[in-house]
Order: structure tokens, then C-alpha cells, then sequence
């Protein structure tokens, strides 16, 4: 046995981590990090709470018997300091009954305290006693307090709060812990001023000599963006045509928001993967310095974090790959499904990263692809982030959603970026809207009307839609290229790259795609036929034509096709009604912006968001007002159960010949992937993601039935043809058989 109270094996120098260090390191780190808001005392008593059930004899002699065996002492100690905890800090004792397997909800936390009675309670004190003579700080002189803003009554803050002091805390935890075993920890920071100058200038590189009619107009968002910035933190909404560079222009904002309140990191997020790569790309080439740590971190799903030319730290970890863990990080560019499915997590892993948001500027590019069912809880959070953490969050789209409607924003003031009386949406008009919605045209009759344009880009709403307009077009268009989710990500990404191509070579191109193509994708055509659809929609669709202005008018189509198809969800068919109420002939374009307001509040009004629906046994029939309620309740567990920002009726299929070139490189991480552990699984799933297309499940199914496909855990593995140009477009769809 040891001689004093250890907390974890010997490291690679032989050293156990004392009990003493320990609590008294998590308790430090935690300190710092609720501090930021106005909650150290309180973040450092819980860390040094957090393990003190590890000062047990019984845990004590466990952790002797597994040393240097890599495996749990699988006696439970998180009891111990909970009750204590409890005794102290009340209700936040949650937080360190929490610490390993994820916040519980209220009653759990109760029935945790109420059993401590007669010999058990006689054993907890006798522990923490224990403890105690180590490290007597353990036994507070007063109890911690919390900032006068918890108020107990006002629920989304107490959520919230709650949220961030589990996140201090366990992520100070994870460090000390971390620390222990590997050293010190990398640290990437830079004078905000110095990220200022240096995206300024490599800004000012990248813009200069452009011919772009457009360019004016995008100096100019910029120019506004880098004065509003001056302005007192809080909710910004930064609404602007399509094509102005917003994406640019809220980095600016986000940069010299920082420097000028001493705030602490920016954090960009984005709805679509494609979107990430492209924007991080962007944003390491304007900060990224060489010689030196990265400024920019990309985290989302498909991202490799392990990469053998990844740079390494002293430690011989990847940067990135430890940033990642916690948003360490100046700049981090991720998506909202990464985003907030951390907010909403009760998972240590995913939330230790949350209190990164204090102090932090957020940026939601192309907001309105946020799910209309989880509004309220999202806009309820970021409130209280901008109101109580010293957050700061910009709402960036083209068709920017009336979000001030609903009950979260209210009576929270609208401060405009770009202010209305500049008047950028007339000066920035590019394109004309041709309504051919009766008589509907046949596919027969598009695909004519195509076949007679020199470069064309046209939008469905299905893949079915997508694969049936595509079949007509080669004998009528040698240069006719497909897109959709039934294609790999490396498929489809060479696929765009070749477009793209073209049309700077000004050659033929006629490409057909689903609605993946419109937000963020920079891709720009003289021609756009849009499916009918919602019109948020419809706008993004325009956003691909003439993009750039070098068109007197770039030409948008939206017709609706007589054997077209539309998403069966009930949120689609309330957005499809709203846009039919305000768009079409002798009605608004989907460049009005008072239309595209008086759209949103119908939509929103249609689908009775503030109305709870939904239950807990079916995650996905449950709405956003409905999360709030369990938000209310402190059901941690079931908020995160229930809140998930991506349909999961799709399945991600494996499909390694999607490109000949790489199907050995496929065919080895599939090989791999039975034989290592789940995190190095997950590591190969992740280099996985280019050779994944998608299926829904009842498709994927069939498939299987089919001896097309085979389930490998989660994945299927596709065994079928693939088509060169559709990929998994090997069934009828006439039949829906395969």
C-alpha cells in the first residue's frame, strides 16, 4: 500500500498521483475556469470534491491490485463526494455525482443524498475525514456562493449554469488527470490584437485586384461588420444578400470583437461539413502563422485528428487532437450539430469543452438551417450565454429567420451588422425569378429546356427527383454531372471540383443536384432551375446564379414539376405552406426581405413551436417547448436524449470502390476497424467518411434483404453496384424495389 492517499497509477516515471495533488490541481484548474463566470470558490470546492470517495480504504487498496493493468478498480466513489458536496453547495452537487457517467437528473441527485443514513453516513464521514487530513481545504470556511444572477426561480440560467460548472469542472479533472500522465499541455494563444493585424493584411492579399462586381458590396458588409464590433457584446444578426462574403465579414467581426472587450476565443459554426472545410481552409491561410502553433481549429465528425503529418506537441500528442478535447483553441470552426449537441449533451466528453463559451464570440453561419423543433431551447441558451457568461453571438443568413418573434427573443433588441437603411438588397440584386408553376412541366420538359442552356445548375428536392431528371439529360448533354447524398463524399467532392472547373473555363456544364448544393457552396451559373420548395430555399437556390455579378441578371427558374416529390416531415410540409401564402406569380420574390420575415412567423405559427408535443419514449417526435419543460425539470438526461439536430432515420454505407484509385486505402480500414478499440474505431470511421454515401433505413434494409449491402456494427458495407455518376442508383425507383 501506498503511504499517502493516491489518486491515480504510477505514470511512465514510475510517480503515483497523490490524492492531495490531485484534488487540489482539478480544484485550481476548475477555479480558473468558472471564474470567468464570477463562479471560482464555487468551481474550486466541487473539484476538490469530486474524487474524494477515492480516499476509502476499500478504493485505495482497488487501485494497488489494477496498477499498470489498464483496467477500472470497479469500486464506485463518486457517492462520497456528492453527499459532501451536497452538505455544502446544494443542488451543484450534481456536479460531482455527474463527473463520470453524465449529469443526472433531479431526482436521481436527491435519492443519491437521501441514502447516506446510519452506518453508511458513519463510513462517508469517516472518508471524508480521511481526506480531510490531507487536504483540510476540502472543509470550507463559509459555503461557496453563487453569482446573484442564479436565481433559483429563473430556470434557463440555472440550466445553464449548471451546464458550465460541469464543464469547468470536468474538464479540470480530465487535465490534472491528463497532466499526470503525459506533462504539461500545449497551449495555442495569441494576442488578439496580433490575429487582428495578421487577417487583416493576409485579407487585404487575398481581395485585392478583384474584378467582381460584387466587390464593392462585399468591402462594404466588411466595412460595417469591423465598425460594429466596437459595439458592447450581446446577440448580433448579421442579414445580407447572398454572395456579400458574410462569412468573411463575421471572422472580422469575430477577430476585432475579441481584441476590443479582452474576450477569449472565437467559435464558428456552420450547418454542413462541406461548408467547415471550406471556411477552415480559408481561415488557417488568413491566421495560421508559420513556425508556430495553429490559431484555426477545425472539430466536426469527419475531421481526422490523428493524421501521421499532424504537428506534434511536446508531449508527441497532435495539437489538434488535445484542442479538440476542450476548444483550446483562438479560432475553432465546427458545425452546429457539434456545437450544440454539446450544449445539450450530460456526457463529460462532449460538455467538457462548454465553458470554452464564456468570454467567447459565436458565429452561426447560414442560421436558418437550425431545425424550426429546436429553436426555442437553442435561442433560450444563447441568451442566457450573451446575458450572464459574457458571450457575444452573431445570427448570419441570407434569409435570416424572425427569431425576435419567439418567446426567447421577445423583448431582446435587434442590433443589425448590416443596418437596413444601407440598402444592400436592391443594389445587390443579381438575378430574375421566372415562376413555372402552372402549367407543371414534365421532367421530359425540363430536361429539353436544359439541354439547350451552356451551363445550368438545377436544384430537386429528392434523390429520386435528382436521379430522374439526371437519367434524361446524357443523351441529350454529354457534359451533364449528378449530385446527392447517395453519392460518397469523395465522389461528390470530385464531382464539384470538376464543375467548378468548368465553369471557370467557361465550358459546358449542366449539373443536377439535391438541396445539399445551396447553402455555402461556392458555385456560380447563368442559369438555376429551382424545384418549389420553402423559400429560404428558393433564395439559396438563387444564391448560385451569377454569383459574382459578372452578369447584367442572372436567370432563376422555379417550377414545379408535375412528377416531382417533397420530404415527407411535418416541419416541411408548415414551411411549404407559408412560402405558397407570400411567393409566387403576382406575389413577393424570395429576395424581399419584409416577404421572407412575414414567411418565418407564418411558418413558425404553423408548426405551434411554443406548444410542447412529443414524448420521451420517441426522442423525435418531441419539439423544442417540449426540451424546455425537461430543461425546467432538470432532466438532463432526456434533454440530451431527446435533442438531436440530425435525423437519424439515414444510415452512412461504406463504399470503397466509389473511387477505384483509393478502394485498397478503403479496403485496410475496413480490414482494421474488427480487431482495435472503440476509440481507435472511431479514429477509422472517421477516414472513413469520404468513401460514405447515405441511405434512409427502410432502403437500407432492403439492400440487405437484397444481398446488396451487409450491417458492419453501425455502417453498411455496400457490396452492390455503384453508378459512375449517381452512385447507389441501382434500384427501381418507379417500384421502390431493388
Amino acid at each position: 500500500m501506498v503511504g499517502e492517499l493516491v489518486a491515480h497509477s504510477p505514470n511512465s516515471d514510475g510517480q503515483w498521483h497523490s490524492l492531495r495533488d490531485h484534488l487540489r490541481g482539478t480544484g485550481d484548474l476548475a477555479y480558473e475556469y468558472a471564474k470567468a463566470f464570477q463562479s471560482g470558490d464555487l468551481g474550486r470546492f466541487l473539484g476538490l470534491a469530486h474524487d474524494v470517495g477515492k480516499g476509502k480504504p476499500v478504493w485505495q487498496d482497488g487501485l494497488v491490485c489494477v496498477a499498470g493493468a489498464d483496467r477500472p478498480v470497479g469500486v464506485p466513489h463518486k457517492h462520497e463526494g456528492t453527499w459532501w458536496a451536497a452538505r455544502h453547495a446544494g443542488v451543484w452537487s450534481a456536479v460531482v455525482l455527474g463527473h463520470h457517467g453524465g449529469l443526472p437528473d433531479r431526482q436521481d441527485l436527491q435519492d443519491a443524498v437521501r441514502r447516506v443514513t446510519g452506518d453508511r453516513l458513519a463510513e462517508f464521514q469517516a472518508t471524508v475525514d480521511r481526506v480531510a487530513r490531507e487536504v483540510p481545504e476540502i472543509v470550507p470556511a463559509e459555503r461557496p456562493q453563487v453569482p446573484s444572477w442564479v436565481d433559483g426561480r429563473d430556470w434557463p440560467t440555472c440550466d445553464v449554469f449548471m451546464r458550465m460548472l460541469f464543464s469547468a469542472v470536468v474538464d479540470a479533472d480530465f487535465l490534472d488527470t491528463e497532466r499526470h500522465h503525459s506533462g504539461a499541455r500545449p497551449v495555442s494563444s495569441e494576442e488578439p490584437g496580433r490575429l487582428v493585424e495578421r487577417f487583416e493584411r493576409q485579407r487585404a492579399a487575398m481581395v485585392a485586384g478583384s474584378s467582381s462586381r460584387l466587390a464593392g458590396l462585399r468591402g462594404e458588409v466588411y466595412d460595417y461588420a469591423a465598425t460594429a464590433a466596437k459595439l458592447p457584446p450581446g446577440v448580433f444578426r448579421l442579414a445580407a444578400p447572398t454572395g456579400t462574403a458574410k462569412t468573411l465579414a463575421m471572422a472580422g467581426f469575430g477577430l476585432r470583437h475579441l481584441a476590443a472587450h479582452g474576450m477569449r476565443r472565437v467559435v464558428m459554426a456552420v450547418p454542413f461539413l462541406s461548408i467547415t472545410d471550406q471556411n477552415a481552409e480559408v481561415l488557417r491561410r488568413l491566421l495560421d502563422a508559420k513556425g508556430q502553433l495553429p490559431t484555426v481549429l477545425e472539430h466536426h465528425s469527419a475531421v481526422e485528428l490523428e493524421p501521421a503529418e499532424e504537428r506534434q506537441t511536446p508531449q508527441g500528442k497532435p495539437w489538434q487532437r488535445l484542442a479538440a478535447e476542450n476548444w483550446d483553441a483562438p479560432f475553432v470552426v465546427t458545425t452546429m450539430v457539434q456545437l450544440f449537441e454539446s450544449i445539450f449533451s450530460h456526457r463529460p466528453s462532449a460538455m467538457r469543452k462548454l465553458h470554452r463559451l464564456a468570454g467567447a464570440v459565436i458565429l452561426l453561419d447560414e442560421v436558418q438551417a437550425i431545425p424550426d423543433r429546436l429553436v426555442l431551447p437553442i435561442l433560450s441558451v444563447l441568451r442566457t450565454l450573451t446575458e450572464h457568461f459574457g458571450t457575444t453571438v452573431v445570427l448570419s443568413s441570407a434569409t435570416q429567420p424572425s427569431y425576435w418573434a419567439l418567446a426567447p427573443f421577445a423583448d431582446l433588441p435587434v442590433r443589425d451588422i448590416v443596418p437596413p437603411a444601407a440598402g444592400l438588397d436592391d443594389r445587390a440584386r443579381r438575378v430574375r425569378y421566372e415562376w413555372r408553376l402552372q402549367p407543371r412541366p414534365t421532367w421530359e420538359k425540363v430536361a429539353d429546356e436544359l439541354a439547350d442552356a451552356r451551363q445550368s445548375l438545377t436544384i430537386v428536392n429528392t434523390t429520386r427527383d435528382a436521379a430522374a431528371l439526371h437519367r434524361l439529360l446524357p443523351d441529350r448533354s454529354l457534359h451533364c454531372r449528378h449530385l446527392s447524398t447517395r453519392m460518397a463524399a469523395e465522389h461528390r467532392a470530385r464531382v464539384i471540383a470538376e464543375v467548378k472547373a468548368r465553369l471557370r473555363a467557361g465550358g459546358p456544364i449542366a449539373l443536377v443536384s439535391t438541396q445539399l448544393i445551396e447553402a455555402g457552396v461556392d458555385l456560380d451559373f447563368p442559369l438555376v432551375w429551382r424545384a418549389w420548395t420553402c423559400a429560404d430555399s428558393l433564395q439559396q437556390a438563387a444564391g448560385r446564379c451569377n454569383r459574382d455579378g459578372d452578369l447584367d441578371c442572372g436567370h432563376v427558374v422555379v417550377f414545379d414539376p408535375v412528377d416531382g416529390g417533397h420530404p415527407s416531415d411535418e416541419s416541411y410540409k408548415a414551411a411549404l405552406a407559408a412560402t405558397a401564402e407570400f411567393f409566387g406569380p403576382g406575389l413577393a420574390d424570395p429576395d424581399d426581405r419584409e416577404a421572407i420575415r412575414a414567411y418565418y412567423r407564418r411558418r413558425f405559427i404553423n408548426q405551434n413551436l411554443e406548444h410542447p408535443t412529443g414524448s420521451a419514449d420517441k426522442p423525435r417526435s418531441v419539439n423544442g417547448a417540449m426540451i424546455q419543460r425537461w430543461r425546467q425539470d432538470g432532466d438532463f438526461p432526456r434533454v440530451a436524449q431527446a435533442f438531436r439536430m440530425i435525423d437519424e432515420h439515414s444510415v452512412p454505407v461504406v463504399v470503397p470502390r466509389c473511387n477505384p484509385q483509393r478502394e485498397k486505402e478503403a479496403d485496410d480500414l475496413l480490414r482494421a476497424l474488427p480487431h482495435v478499440d472503440p476509440a481507435q474505431q472511431r479514429s477509422l470511421i472517421r477516414r472513413l467518411q469520404p468513401f460514405m454515401a447515405s441511405l434512409p433505413q427502410h432502403r437500407a434494409r432492403r439492400a440487405v434483404d437484397a444481398g446488396d449491402a451487409q450491417w458492419l456494427g453501425d455502417l453498411l458495407l455496400w457490396d452492390g453496384a455503384y453508378d459512375e455518376h449517381r452512385g447507389l442508383d441501382t434500384f427501381n425507383e418507379e417500384d421502390m424495389v431493388w
